[in-house]
């Protein structure tokens, strides 16, 4: 893979391997602790509900602080940034890995959350500032790659390190990599010629402290209740639309906004978030459903579903690299309307399955989902990073994590309630394979419904980003 390094004269191969690590370990940290989870309820004397929120914490700040941060990178420079969230998230790790109780360990998953969230928005905005344009696709597709490798090595990694070392381990792991990231971040990544451009008006607190409660707000809303949507949860979402609606009047009357609105007025920009968004819904539906359908439905032993769901990651990590160098090729917006078409297809074809089918009708079409997904979001991202200004990449960034983090956790929650109402049963766990099956159907025939629409906002993006220009 040969890449033209735009400043600093580094090496490029090295520049992408430590913004791939960055990746690495941000992917990671959310993936291995799942597994982890019935071990830390014995091993802390708490609930299997508690310790839920060893994962729900992470990815809490992560969702929170991720524009914010975006924001800052834009202002005191992107490289010193990820070097400083690499250096909170090993550190954190080890808070972690030392937590005598369930309270300290939910604070340093808090902190760890806010180094991945520094790592995932500096990471894909040094990519145009450090590789420049014609490379972005095939960067996108690596960091793609590592990131589908994190998730898939997460649980088959937390389970032997727990098997071998006890719990605290899968927290360890981070220290050896995190110090790798930071060693390689410092050496290769170029400093930049100048210093950042620091914007003589404040950087915008009150907006900060705002978007965060209102984005804290909706995620509780839809996490908390363990799938039972109550009067809390119901309070939490008016809050977080009427955050929304005081965040707008505050920022347009701010002088120094963080987030420009006007930004929103962008076709591309708006429809870009507006499919990342659906995309991850639809993703989450393989984690939401395919557990229940491999073992209630399909009768195989959890280890056995645990490696039938892996081969979906590890199909993004096969076809990230490709990927990207088709985008650079043939263009990000046709690759994203492929992308969507394979995913609507693969979700279409799952609708249809049974458990006739055996494994294979659950394998096959979920590589053409995750296929039709790591197409998509390489040339999505690259997108919309290719051509924003190098004083918001951070911002685009930050909003692209954004975007994808509430999919997940919108659809965690909309997939969830939709394949519980389709199996028709008050406890999941009771029902009987073709109940199982009967929602998955369901509930994958919905998925691709959320598919067809992204695929709609791509075909009309085009046409007014078409206009937007000939304006």
């Amino acid at each position: 893979m040969k890449f033209t390094v735009k400043s600093g004269g580094a090496d490029p191969r090295w520049i992408l391997v430590s913004l791939s690590l960055s990746m690495l370990l941000s992917s990671l940290g959310t993936s291995i602790a799942n597994v982890g989870l019935p071990t830390l309820a014995q091993a802390l004397n708490t609930s299997f509900q508690a310790v839920q929120w060893v994962v729900i914490a992470y990815l809490l700040a992560i969702t929170t602080s991720i524009i914010a941060l975006g924001r800052l990178g834009d202002r005191l420079g992107r490289r010193r940034l990820l070097l400083a969230g690499i250096a909170l998230f090993t550190l954190a790790s080890a808070l972690c890995a030392l937590a005598p109780n369930i309270g300290l360990l939910f604070a340093a998953r808090i902190v760890q959350g806010l180094g991945a969230a520094v790592m995932m928005a500096m990471t894909m905005a040094l990519v145009g500032e450090t590789l420049g344009k014609d490379n972005t696709g095939r960067a996108m597709g690596m960091l793609g790659t590592m990131s589908a490798i994190g998730t898939a090595l997460g649980p088959s990694l937390g389970g032997a390190l727990i098997f071998g070392f006890g719990w605290r381990a899968m927290f360890l792991i981070n220290l050896p990599v995190g110090l790798l990231a930071f060693i390689l971040a410092y050496r290769y990544l170029p400093t930049p010629a100048q210093a950042p451009q620091k914007e003589r008006a404040r950087f915008d607190y009150p907006g900060t402290l705002l978007l965060g409660l209102t984005l804290a707000s909706y995620a509780l809303s839809m996490t908390l209740g363990r799938g039972d949507f109550g009067w809390l949860n119901l309070l939490l979402l008016l809050g977080a639309a009427l955050g929304i609606g005081l965040f707008i009047w505050l920022e347009n009357g701010t002088a120094s906004p963080l987030i420009h609105l006007t930004l929103f007025r962008q076709p591309g920009l708006s429809a870009g978030l507006m499919m990342s968004l659906l995309v991850m819904a639809v993703m989450m539906t393989t984690l939401v459903v395919g557990p229940f359908y491999l073992t209630h439905g399909l009768g195989l032993a959890v280890a056995q579903a645990g490696l039938a769901m892996s081969t979906g990651p590890i199909t993004a990590a096969v076809v990230g690299v490709p990927a990207g160098r088709l985008v650079d090729k043939l263009g990000a917006q046709k690759m994203t309307a492929v992308g969507l078409v394979i995913l609507a297809t693969g979700a279409g074809v799952m609708s249809m399955m049974s458990i006739r089918q055996g494994i294979l009708g659950y394998v096959a079409p979920l590589c053409v989902i995750t296929l039709g997904y790591a197409l998509f979001q390489v040339a999505n991202n690259t997108a919309l990073l290719k051509d924003a200004s190098p004083e918001r990449r951070g911002l685009i960034s930050g909003m692209i994590n954004l975007s994808r983090n509430l999919g997940l956790i919108t659809g965690a929650s909309a997939m969830g309630a939709l394949f519980m109402f389709a199996s028709n049963t008050a406890d999941i766990n009771a029902a009987g394979a073709a109940a199982v099956t009967a929602g998955m159907r369901f509930t994958y025939g919905a998925a691709a419904l959320l598919a067809l629409a992204a695929l709609g906002i791509a075909l009309g993006g085009r046409a007014l980003m078409a206009r937007y220009s000939a304006d």
